[in-house]
């Protein structure tokens, strides 16, 4: 592949609902360019953008995958993204590196939430737009049903730029309605031909609403369109173009990418309407060294400046790190500096990507999109940047993981693999993380869904050789008592030679601390205060385990208040030993159960309100408010037991047909509804004894 200057590239992510058809699409549009010399298939696993194992087996996208090519003298970079709300992260990198987003919306289905999904990311991402009507091939599409959709969601800026022309129910042309032309498909060309009859009245429908926009992009074609003037061609191209730019036209284009029917003239509308790089609203940066903001251009001749959008943990090749250049050129052989670690890192092996293919090459450069790797310290989301001119970029703001599920081994002696296979997935994804419960002594994933963590344990084993299984994470309860109670502890013990003996009497009541509240209150030597800490200390060990369920003493306030010793056989480990024998009759100080509880904050659109609610309040949940945030978005914040949250992610997703999102903190701890209680303390008593 050449070389191509910032102005003839274009930077495409394809975005859209699961299974719109966008993986065929990209599949389609690199067919026609000869990127690849056979037209692949989703089903049959062999298209370029779909080659992960998992992707062929699942027959989905589950990566943003870069597939470049050229099409009459311009570099388009695809990023094909997955349509599942689980891999929402990919869609969000995929968007900071583009300039455009096309929303593939299928003909036959409709605008689904995920193609709502996609605008509201291209919106954030300050993309221009075009929508793609796809899958003119299949029974029962429907081109203008569709197209009414996208008008009446995001309104009169969307602008049919073809129509279908459809014999028995086959696409087998389309209607220029910009040039009022009509293109029959001739195997994988067309020709073109005077719009026929029938569809006349439908081009001067369409029309009007396009020369609106047309006569709107300037005051003197509005005052040339007022007159009754016609637009020239190149008029209708340039305001067009500038329509486009300025994001106040969305143009709607159609086809179908089995048949290959439409993708050309897609191709020529991406080349012809959709902004370059250097089109784009220069990025803003922020010196290291000064602190001061940076206006960031488009130009080779500037200081270098990259980002990380996409990482790649292959178990041979290693890191793969994918950048787009944001300003100035990446070269071969040099160094760049990372603004987070503050070291700088070798640029040796630059490439391209097609799909898993490489390309290799010796300079990318500013507005295109580059390879490397093999980079030592650096991961998605950083900054590289000349080391004289250091600077560092926005960051991409990932999705937040929603889930968490427990993974326990299946063979022994993985654990070391499974925590080195868990840390290089999480170089790959941002929106998946890894802990270690000190608690629990569990090792949690979380990520978007279950789905999502479903197909992390599938590359687990087919990347790294570690078999796991997902379980649902332990709660940490804690005990604590609620009545204050005098106890007595004795330890007495005589084997011959040195006996033990210690005796305590302690007073125990609730406290407003966390962990133990500690005190001694003697009188007379009854004990002496050698041994006071030997008390403490016992008691600090047994708090670790409750009188209930074993589960950890909180709130306890011990008071030392009596006791009396053996001039011989006393000793440190004796009054431990007492402490123990005290702490065990808090069984009598009405122990209780605490659960922790999250605030959680959750966004839905207001016409699930009832239905958000009534689910919190069967999840034992308190509302605590309700916001709107305009756009017909209600913010509910309630206080929810975390047992009851674990697979809310998934539940949410069903209620709201995915347009809901929530975050979870936990805040505090609160006393188990007694009809709770013995289930749970039956299922800790098992699993302890299962140990």
């Amino acid at each position: 592949m050449k070389n191509y200057t910032s102005d003839n590239i274009r930077n495409i992510t394809l975005m859209g609902h699961g299974s719109s058809g966008k993986t065929m699409l990209a599949e389609a549009m690199l067919f026609n360019a000869k990127a690849t010399d056979r037209f692949g298939s989703v089903i049959d696993g062999t298209t370029v953008c779909d080659f992960d194992a998992e992707e062929i087996k699942r027959t989905i996208s589950i990566n943003s995958t870069v597939a470049p090519f050229e099409w009459k003298g311009t570099k388009i970079n695809i990023i094909d993204t997955p349509g599942y709300f689980d891999f929402a992260g990919e869609v969000v990198g995929a968007a900071r590196a583009a300039e455009t987003a096309v929303i593939v919306v299928p003909a036959k289905n409709g605008l689904e939430v995920g193609a709502e999904k996609a605008w509201e990311y291209a919106e954030d991402a300050k993309l221009r737009k075009m929508f793609f009507i796809s899958k003119m091939d299949e029974e029962n599409a429907d081109y203008f049903k569709t197209y009414e959709e996208l008008v009446e969601k995001f309104g009169k800026k969307i602008i049919a730029f073809q129509f279908p022309i459809l014999e028995n129910e086959k696409m087998v042309g389309i209607v220029d309605v910009i040039h009022q032309q009509a293109k029959h498909f001739e195997g994988d060309k067309f020709v073109e031909m005077p719009v026929p009859e029938d569809f006349l009245a439908k081009v001067e429908e369409l029309r009007e609403p396009l020369m609106e926009a047309v006569a709107e992009t300037s005051e003197e074609l509005m005052e040339k369109y007022f007159e009754g003037e016609s637009f020239t061609d190149k008029e209708i191209h340039d305001a067009l173009f500038v329509g486009i730019k300025r994001d106040e036209i969305i143009p709607v284009l159609c086809g179908s990418a089995v048949d290959n029917a439409g993708i050309q003239l897609l191709m020529d509308a991406i080349v012809a309407y959709v902004p370059a790089p250097t089109e784009r609203t220069p990025e803003k940066a922020k010196s290291i060294k000064t602190g001061e903001e940076i206006e960031l251009k488009t130009n080779k001749d500037e200081k270098t400046v990259a980002l990380v959008f996409k990482t790649i943990a292959d178990p041979f090749v290693g890191k793969i790190s994918i950048f787009k250049v944001i300003s100035g050129e990446v070269k071969a052989d040099t160094s760049l500096y990372n603004s987070r670690t503050g070291k700088s890192e070798k640029i040796s092996n630059l490439f391209v990507v097609r799909g898993k293919k490489q390309e290799n090459a010796t300079s990318i450069p500013s507005g295109d999109i580059g390879a490397v790797a093999k980079l030592s310290d650096t991961v998605t989301n950083d900054t590289l940047s000349n080391p004289a001119y250091p600077v560092v970029v926005d960051v991409i703001e990932f999705p937040k993981p929603s889930i968490s599920l427990a993974v326990e081994t299946v063979g022994k002696g993985d654990e070391d693999k499974i925590g080195s296979g868990l840390a290089r997935l999480r170089d790959e994804d941002p929106t998946f993380s890894v802990e270690v419960n000190s608690e629990t002594h569990q090792t949690l994933i979380s990520g978007l869904g279950e789905q999502h963590l479903d197909i992390i344990v599938s590359k687990l084993k087919s990347k790294f050789g570690v078999s796991v299984e997902l379980k649902d994470p332990i709660i940490p309860y804690r005990e604590t008592i609620k009545k204050a109670i005098r106890v007595e502890g004795k330890h007495k013990k005589q084997s011959g030679g040195h006996g033990q003996y210690g005796h305590v009497h302690i007073e125990f009541s609730p406290s407003t601390e966390d962990g133990l509240e500690f005190e001694e209150k003697l009188f007379g030597g009854s004990v002496p205060k050698q041994y006071v800490p030997a008390v403490e200390k016992g008691l600090k060990d047994c708090i670790v385990h409750g009188v209930l369920a074993g589960y950890p003493m909180v709130k306890l306030k011990a008071t030392l208040v009596d006791g009396s010793y053996h001039a011989v056989d006393s000793s440190e480990m004796a009054f431990k030993m007492a402490a123990s024998v005290a702490y065990k009759k808090l069984v009598d100080a009405q122990p209780v159960l605490l659960e922790p509880i999250a605030h959680c904050k959750v966004t839905i659109p207001e016409d699930y309100m009832g239905d958000i609610i009534g689910d919190m309040n069967k999840r034992r949940g308190r509302i605590l408010g309700m916001s709107p945030l305009g756009k017909g978005l209600q913010l509910v914040e309630a206080d929810v037991p975390q047992a009851e949250m674990f697979k809310y992610a998934t539940d949410l997703r069903s209620m709201t047909q995915g347009r809901g999102s929530f975050e979870l903190e936990v805040v505090r701890y609160e006393e188990v509804p007694s009809m709770l209680t013995p289930k749970i303390i039956d299922e800790a008593l098992r699993k302890a004894e299962e140990k």
